[in-house]
This record gives structure tokens, C-alpha cells and sequence, in this order.
């Protein structure tokens, strides 16, 4: 930037008190240019073509009417994946928010004073959530073999590391008053966690924890794709199939789902926050 200014010179203003100031020039159309050789750069490398997107998205079109109206008749074997999907993002969602509780406490810099520790896990929960829930799903799959398991540890790894992102972020905005004063008056470290700290984060702790279970719905769906159970495996079969009103079906049932258990992660956020 100091090249920007040194090319692109400062405007200077004369005052009526014999004071000159200077206004450096915008860099709104640097930052455009920039902004535009990105873009342009991209679509070289991803092969983009926006005319071959236009000609082909009537196909979407073809399939989406193939959906219509969907075979009810195929209920009967979406309850059981569908159970299945649901309990994947329950339980998943259960252990990871929990398992995330003592690694958000270690990275939380107004509590550890230890540089290393809060460093070394704030770079754990990092790396972790730079693993895709798909690949983790995949590897889980080696693991523990194909099914539920494997869906339930790759959703509880996601909100592992998303829940615990943004418990140490509540933590280290949190007021620290009543921390010091109890531990001040002789209360062990965790006992005065437990009465000031957890009060303050505890709500939208709990918030997003339903809000994470309510997405895990959502992505426990497509993990069938890679074996891991629930509904991604009739999908992707059916998909296969070009059984297309039987998909209809499928994304029906999972549109009702997902809707009540919006409604009712909501319901719930607004009685918490």
C-alpha cells in the first residue's frame, strides 16, 4: 500500500489557518481491479463457462418435474433411514458438544495463562475443523466399518470442532470480575468457573449446540454417499436408479424433518438467549 500512495499522491487541502492536510487516496478501484483479475484467474483454472451452465441447467429442470409428485407409496422405506439420520445428528451432536466442553476451557486465553497450551489447542480445534465431514465420514468408515457408527463420529468430529470454536471464543469475552473475586475469597479454579463463567456462556453455548444439531440433520443426509447410513444411501441409490419420484420422496421427508426440528431449535434458542 505504501507503493499505492507513492504512485497515487495524497490530496492536499489548504485551510483557512495556513495548515495544509493531506487525504490519501481512495483504494476502492485497486481493490476492484484486484478483486477482478481473482475472478477472472478463477475461471480460467476452474474451466467455468457460463454458456454450457445455461444450456445445461434445463436438465434440472427435467428432474425436479420427474419429482412431481412423489411416490408416497416409497414412505415405508424412508421411516427407517430417516430414523437412522436423525439419531446420527442427535447423538453426534451430543458428543461432540460435550466432548468439546475441557478443549474449549484450554484454549481460552483469559483462563490459561499458559501461551503454549491455549496455542497448541486453538491450533487442534484448527486442524480439525478443516476436515470435511464427508472425508471423515469416509475415514470413520475403515475404522468401524460401514453404517451409523461411522456417520456418528464423523458428525460428532464437525461439532467437536465447531461448537468448541465458538465456546473459547464466548470465554475469552467474557467478564472476568466475578472469576477473580471468587477465586480472590478461596474458591478452587473450577469451582469459580462453574459460578461465573459457565452463567455467562452457558446460553449461547446451549444456542449453538442446537443450531449445530439442526445442520447436523442436514449433512447426516449425504453421508450414506461414502456408506455411513441414513437417508444418503437411498439417495444416492436412487439417484442412481433415476428413480426420480422416489427422490421426491426422499427430499419431502427430509424437507418435513428438517423444518420441525427448525422450528423447535428455535423455539428453544428463544426461551435460552
Amino acid at each position: 500500500m505504501k507503493l499505492y500512495d507513492a504512485v497515487f499522491k495524497p490530496v492536499e487541502y489548504h485551510l483557512a489557518s495556513g495548515k495544509t492536510i493531506q487525504e490519501k487516496r481512495s483504494k476502492t478501484a485497486l481493490i476492484w481491479v484486484i478483486f477482478l483479475l481473482c475472478t477472472l484467474v478463477s475461471i480460467k483454472l476452474t474451466g467455468f463457462s457460463l454458456s454450457v451452465m445455461v444450456k445445461r441447467m434445463r436438465f434440472f429442470f427435467v428432474m425436479l418435474y420427474d419429482m412431481i409428485p412423489p411416490d408416497f407409496s416409497y414412505m415405508h422405506a424412508v421411516w427407517q433411514p430417516l430414523w437412522d439420520t436423525i439419531k446420527m445428528s442427535l447423538l453426534g451432536s451430543f458428543i461432540g458438544a460435550l466432548a468439546c466442553i475441557p478443549f474449549a476451557v484450554l484454549s481460552s486465553t483469559n483462563l490459561v495463562q499458559a501461551k503454549a497450551v491455549t496455542t497448541f489447542f486453538k491450533l487442534f480445534f484448527s486442524v480439525v475443523r478443516t476436515l470435511p465431514t464427508l472425508v471423515a465420514a469416509l475415514i470413520a468408515t475403515y475404522l468401524f466399518g460401514l453404517g451409523t457408527l461411522a456417520g456418528t463420529v464423523a458428525i460428532a468430529v464437525f461439532t467437536f470442532a465447531y461448537c468448541g470454536k465458538i465456546l473459547y471464543e464466548s470465554i475469552e469475552t467474557c467478564s472476568m470480575l466475578s472469576f477473580e473475586a471468587l477465586e480472590a475469597m478461596g474458591c478452587q479454579k473450577i469451582s469459580a468457573i462453574r459460578y461465573a463463567i459457565v452463567p455467562q456462556v452457558l446460553p449461547s453455548y446451549l444456542s449453538t449446540v442446537l443450531f449445530c444439531f439442526e445442520g447436523n440433520v442436514r449433512y447426516a443426509s449425504i453421508l450414506g454417499y461414502v456408506g455411513a447410513g441414513g437417508l444418503g444411501l437411498i439417495l444416492n441409490e436412487k439417484i442412481g436408479w433415476r428413480e426420480y419420484d422416489r427422490v421426491g420422496m426422499i427430499l419431502v421427508a427430509l424437507f418435513v424433518s428438517v423444518a420441525c426440528i427448525e422450528w423447535l431449535s428455535q423455539y428453544l434458542r428463544s426461551k435460552l438467549v
